[in-house]
């Protein structure tokens, strides 16, 4: 689809059908992290891909929604801050910008595949690192819930106005 339709067509899904993903649609979707841009080019970003139902009941259990429960797999998002590019006048660490854009790309992959995903960062993510393991400069950055959305209606779109988020000089 172009651009316009798959921004529209990207939405926060929160019911999935009980029905696994197929693997090349879900290394389509890694592909896509994998080609974000990121600051210097660092890449400090670390993907799980969580399927197995026993990982899966353990990461569940860091976000405590039953719709979440309802995703056949999720793809934990984390950080690498020792990787990641700081900006020399003020030591600004780019870890989560650079792990925005690879979750960026890994919601409209998705949508365009005809796969839903949910964007979550409401979760424990001290319980996420113990689950994964995670070295203390890893960072769990967000939960996404992968699979194929339950009913297909686009809900409607509560954005601000160009007017709203733009200043022009």
């Amino acid at each position: 689809m172009d651009f316009k339709e798959l921004i529209n067509a990207r939405y926060s899904v929160r019911n999935y059908l009980p029905r696994p993903v197929e693997e090349e649609k879900i290394m389509q979707v890694l592909e896509a992290a994998r080609k974000a841009p990121s600051a210097v080019n660092y890449q400090p970003v670390k993907l799980y891909v969580i399927q197995k139902k026993e990982n899966l009941d353990a990461i569940f259990a860091c976000y405590h929604r039953e719709w979440f429960k309802t995703a056949p797999m999720v793809i934990v998002v984390t950080g690498l801050h020792t990787q990641a590019w700081k900006r020399a006048s003020d030591k600004k660490d780019h870890t989560d910008i650079d792990a925005a854009i690879a979750i960026d790309h890994i919601t409209l992959q998705a949508a365009d595949l005809g796969l839903g995903t949910c964007w979550i960062c409401n979760f424990d993510a001290k319980k996420t690192a113990e689950t994964l393991g995670l070295t203390p400069d890893e960072e769990p950055i967000a939960l996404i819930p992968l699979g194929y959305p339950e009913g297909n209606k686009i809900p409607e779109k509560k954005r601000k106005t160009i007017d709203e988020l733009t200043r022009w000089l």
